[in-house]
């Protein structure tokens, strides 16, 4: 389901798209006319803060950057956290959308719940954004969509790998966590959120998950996606146990601006996907 929300904002020919963690804050602008992204920027913040400690850390960057100092078209926002869970369409219920989250995710009775369709895909994703946020988003803008980042995720990648006969293993990286999907023959067999510290606790996480789906790390191919550089502690400890290891290469098709500072083809993977 697109969401938005219903006041005016002033139209002009640029996009942007902001994508909120508790652990970082990263945005781009895009032309609307010729699809170039503009910007893409970073922010990662090294510890976990709370959503009111965040709503802080977007209204400094909104008060000193000056790409955000303008009117856009349209404004999309990402959420990225593990209060999120995802309903086979055919099982949802709008009503109990609280209580599917109630499985996996601590929810209070004053939470948002909010739900995003994936209709190609017969799949709901059930969430909590951060209400602190999304009202300083509404209070600034007026109107935007939203959508959490395991919306976009799943749908990127499914479409990806809908004509593929093997077994492919994602790991979109973030500073404090990952997220995993396992995609066999096209269909979504895990999605799940990790949060990690040490390359350690990576694998761990990974070797668990694909253990218990009964995966042969000598067949199936693991990409990673988003925070991560080439031949980092990450990425060797998996090559150490995983045979066929890559990164994804998605911003091959994209137009970049000559502005912006070099971005590796696997970076940002939510944020462009959008795109």
């Amino acid at each position: 389901m697109v969401q938005t929300t219903n006041n005016n904002i002033d139209n002009t020919s640029k996009k942007l798209s902001i994508q909120v963690s508790l652990n970082g804050l990263s945005f781009c602008t895009r032309d609307a006319i010729d699809h170039t992204i503009l910007t893409v920027e970073q922010e990662n913040f090294g510890i976990q803060l709370t959503p009111e400690q965040i709503l802080n850390k977007i209204k400094y960057t909104f008060d000193t950057n000056s790409n955000l100092k303008e009117n856009f078209e349209t404004v999309e926002v990402i959420y990225q956290n593990d209060l999120y869970t995802l309903v086979p369409k055919p099982l949802f219920d709008e009503n109990q959308a609280k209580e599917y989250l109630n499985y996996t995710v601590k929810v209070f009775d004053n939470d948002f719940i909010a739900f995003d369709e994936l209709n190609q895909h017969d799949i709901i994703t059930v969430y909590i954004p951060y209400a602190n946020i999304h009202n300083f988003f509404f209070e600034t803008f007026g109107s935007f969509t939203y959508k959490h980042s395991t919306t976009i995720l799943t749908n990127a990648l499914l479409s990806q790998e809908k004509n593929s006969d093997d077994i492919t293993v994602f790991a979109n990286m973030n500073s404090k966590s990952f997220d995993l999907f396992v995609i066999n023959k096209g269909r979504l067999i895990l999605s799940n959120t990790y949060s990690h510290e040490t390359k350690e606790d990576f694998l761990y996480y990974l070797m668990f998950a694909t253990e218990q789906l009964q995966l042969n790390p000598e067949e199936y191919h693991l990409v990673f996606l988003g925070d991560i550089k080439k031949n980092n502690d990450y990425h060797n400890i998996a090559h150490q146990y995983i045979r066929k290891v890559s990164f994804s290469n998605h911003l091959l098709n994209l137009k970049l601006s000559p502005d912006i500072r070099p971005i590796e083809p696997h970076q940002h993977f939510v944020l462009l996907s959008l795109f």
